[in-house]
């Protein structure tokens, strides 16, 4: 079987956000929730828990923002240094 990016669920306090999915991507969505499920030998009642994090995987290794973030937070120390 595949490993799929996105692991165990942690249970964590959400922030209420209300968000539109093209049709195709919510069938993607429980699609991916029930090759998770099985994988994990877990029910996935609810497949829009997985947005979360799904959202933070994909921040969480795209380079590009990383570098962006960083460069940011260097030029805030730069700033602050008399």
């Amino acid at each position: 079987m595949a490993k799929l990016k996105l692991g165990a669920l942690i249970d964590d306090k959400p922030v209420k956000v209300t968000v539109e999915l093209p049709a195709m991507l919510h069938r993607d969505l429980v699609a991916y929730a029930e090759v998770l499920a099985r994988q994990s030998r877990r029910d996935i009642s609810d497949p829009t828990k997985l947005i979360a994090p799904m959202l933070a995987r994909f921040i969480q290794t795209d380079r590009g923002f990383a570098k962006a973030r960083r460069d940011q937070g260097s030029q805030k120390t730069d700033r602050a240094e008399p």
